[in-house]
């Protein structure tokens, strides 16, 4: 445990380094290579294949009680839900503010919007900024927390990403965020281009979280009321039929980075978005079963080590975890089970 201390961006931002990484981003969306695709469009003038411009658009923003218990603690996490995605997921669970049409403009969130949000959520109480699908808006959200810097910010950002990122990104990070709470969807690349559009989705995000393991390692900081201020927590959603390959991943992270990285092993799944299709996605169709859960907590015990895992409840998890956001202000209905 450790008193509160200002996160490294706040140095930065007193410095004038996080507003001239900042520009660096910015140049990175005049042809973009923000994340992986690479799809090379100038976002100020239209939008690219994340369905985004040169502007943050923001979904929904709350205090969340159901994030891990090291992420929301007693106060809850500050989560800004980023609209769009960069991936196409079959089952995402949030399909509904991330599978944004690419032909079609969302409304807009100015920077100065944006660095509102950010202190509005601190002054509410929250542990952190929790960044939730933050990869193809980087620029847009660094812009805002330099802003919000100077206006008071100092609790920790959360970058909650999907996975599928770019280490150059990335590298402007490197003490600007404070904890990394990548997914590692998939170990097979075939899988991972069949269920999220992705090319090569497990060596762009092994690469990404080698890249999060360099800048924060596998200790944890916490405060004094168990909220993690620094440190890197690894999701793994367990698929039906072992489609995500989560043993293959936790021996990939236990050789490549550290047996004690944190982990967080979620039995969440339920057939949502296309996934509700049986035809089109017969393996996908089902909640996971008893022993496909029991398998992966063997995996678990076995290739980790570490004291920092969060491991859901099996039964309910399916259950708790559905979001509605058609209510941004309260996505997730049941907010008492959480609390």
């Amino acid at each position: 445990m450790t008193t509160r201390r200002a996160p490294g961006y706040v140095e930065l931002a007193t410095r004038g380094q996080l507003a001239r990484r900042v520009r660096t981003l910015q140049e990175f969306l005049h042809s973009c290579t923000v994340c992986p695709r690479r799809c090379a469009v100038d976002r100020r003038n239209e939008l690219g294949e994340c369905a985004t411009g040169s502007q943050a658009v923001v979904a929904s923003w709350t205090p969340h009680f159901g994030e891990e218990p090291a992420i929301s603690a007693k106060r809850g996490s500050g989560t800004v839900f980023l609209a769009n995605c960069n991936l196409r997921c079959a089952f995402c669970q949030n399909h509904e503010i991330s599978q944004g049409k690419r032909t079609s403009s969302s409304s807009t969130t100015s920077t100065e919007e944006l660095a509102a949000i950010f202190v509005e959520l601190q002054n509410r109480g929250c542990h952190n900024i929790n960044w939730v699908s933050p990869t193809h808006q980087v620029p847009q959200l660094t812009a805002a927390l330099e802003l919000a810097a100077h206006r008071g910010l100092a609790i920790p950002v959360v970058y909650n990403s999907n996975g599928y990122d770019s280490v150059e990104v990335l590298r402007l990070l490197d003490g600007v965020v404070d904890v990394y709470m990548p997914d590692l969807k998939y170990s097979d690349t075939v899988t991972g281009n069949e269920l999220s559009g992705a090319q090569d989705y497990p060596l762009h995000a092994r690469t990404a979280i080698l890249e999060m393991f360099r800048q924060v390692g596998d200790k944890w900081i916490l405060d004094d009321e168990g909220a993690l201020v620094r440190g890197l927590l690894i999701r793994l959603l367990v698929l039906p039929n072992d489609l995500a390959g989560v043993e293959e991943s936790l021996r990939w992270i236990a050789e490549e980075l550290s047996p004690r990285v944190g982990i967080s092993l979620m039995a969440q799944y339920y057939p949502a978005h296309r996934t509700q299709n049986q035809a089109q996605y017969p393996l996908l169709c089902r909640t996971i079963s008893a022993g496909e859960w029991g398998r992966a907590l063997e995996s678990l015990e076995h290739w980790m080590d570490g004291d920092h895992h969060n491991v859901q409840d099996h039964q309910s998890s399916p259950r708790y975890y559905r979001p509605d956001f058609s209510d941004p202000e309260v996505p997730f209905a049941d907010i008492d089970d959480f609390i």
